[in-house]
């Protein structure tokens, strides 16, 4: 088998109200990352992407639009923000197993002026039990897990507004960030409460735009344009019970922990490395309450430890464990984790910019906020 990377990545605009449909959103960005990485469309046989509420489009559209010769690989995922890992990791498979050469995997949508996630269009086969008592919002269903982690360990929201203070101190230094303002505690706490525990600024930032990534094989990336992020190990988990649609968490057994802490050993040992090793993460943040889950159970601090952990300084730049360097989801904008593991390539390319890290040969990316998720270790090529 082929060892795989990630050898190029590709954005549009993030905004409000992009003024364009999907598709062409979708054909921009991964258009962008096959040229990023320096493979002609010509050479791509593979496409990959997922959508939630069928808010975008298929993978055999966008390659209609790339004008790709042909595919030997694709696939359409209806999933949310569980996804873009395992699709990263799909993509990498099939290269692995020689099914494909060149992947494009990517996220588009217009994600505030078209279908918002954040609305309350959840159907499925909880929503007749859900909607009648207003439990009806994706937030309400993760600031339920917010509040039972917080109870549960002592946490205070203190320990929340530390994860959107220190992503904000990053956005500030992107500008593909759509929320850029600084942020401190008196401000953060001053804000109005959206669903107890969360604020506004612990919520994800809706967008208009598309992500890609361009995923080939460890040879092929050596000669490109930039060094590889090598995909060490990947790694996706659902707990038991996982529930009936994506509002319906009920049965469920612990709130406190999610899919981090379940697919943690499988992870790092597919890639021979520990916890300690990891110089940087990029930790699915549709609310902060999901990093404080995603430290803990990724064993990258102990149980309880995320909130004082985040105070101490330690996710910052030029701390021990950076932690979403673009500003999150948060605050770079919600294409649902896609931007997320773009990040890290090219935090492992070392193309970070402004928010380059300094340790960067060992990073961990995770897809996903409550009872099933994704993750990928990426390396730098040694």
């Amino acid at each position: 088998m082929r060892q795989a990377a990630i050898a190029g990545v590709g954005y549009t605009e993030f905004s409000k109200n992009s003024g364009r449909s999907v598709l062409d959103l979708a054909t921009e960005a991964t258009r962008e990352a096959a040229f990023d990485a320096g493979v002609p469309l010509s050479e791509v046989d593979g496409v990959v992407s997922f959508s939630v509420l069928n808010d975008s489009v298929s993978s055999e559209a966008v390659a209609t639009t790339l004008a790709l010769p042909g595919l030997r690989f694709v696939m359409d995922f209806q999933q949310g923000g569980q996804s873009p890992c395992f699709m990263v990791q799909q993509a990498a498979m099939a290269i692995a197993h020689g099914y494909a050469e060149n992947v494009l995997v990517f996220r588009a949508l217009n994600g505030r002026s078209g279908v918002r996630v954040g609305s309350t269009s959840f159907a499925g086969g909880g929503a007749q039990f859900r909607y009648p008592i207003g439990y009806s919002a994706y937030l309400m269903y993760v600031a339920m897990w917010a509040q039972r982690y917080l109870h549960e360990t002592g946490g205070s929201e203190e320990d929340l507004a530390a994860v959107a203070i220190a992503q904000r101190d990053y956005a500030v230094r992107n500008e593909r960030a759509v929320v850029r303002k600084p942020l401190d505690l008196e401000s953060y706490l001053s804000s109005p409460m959206v669903a107890e525990p969360f604020r506004v600024a612990d919520c994800t930032s809706e967008v208009d735009g598309a992500c890609a990534v361009l995923v080939t094989s460890l040879e092929r990336a050596r000669d490109l344009r930039h060094p590889p992020a090598v995909i060490k190990s990947a790694a996706y988990r659902a707990g038991q019970r996982p529930g009936l649609d994506i509002g319906d968490q009920v049965l469920y057994d612990d709130y406190t922990r999610n899919f981090t802490a379940l697919l943690r050993d499988e992870l790092f040992g597919r890639a021979g490395l520990e916890p300690s090793d990891v110089q940087f993460a990029e930790i699915y943040d549709c609310f902060t309450s999901t990093v404080l889950f995603g430290l803990e159970g990724l064993g990258l601090c102990a149980r309880g430890e995320a909130g004082a952990f985040v105070r101490s300084g330690a996710t910052a730049q030029h701390g021990s464990l950076p932690v979403n360097t673009n500003g999150g989801l948060l605050a770079e904008g919600y294409l649902h984790g896609m931007n997320t593991v773009a990040e890290a390539a090219l935090q492992i390319q070392g193309r970070g910019g402004d928010r380059q890290v300094r340790r960067h040969e060992v990073g961990v990316v995770t897809s996903g906020a409550l009872v099933d998720g994704s993750a990928l270790v990426l390396t730098a090529d040694r």
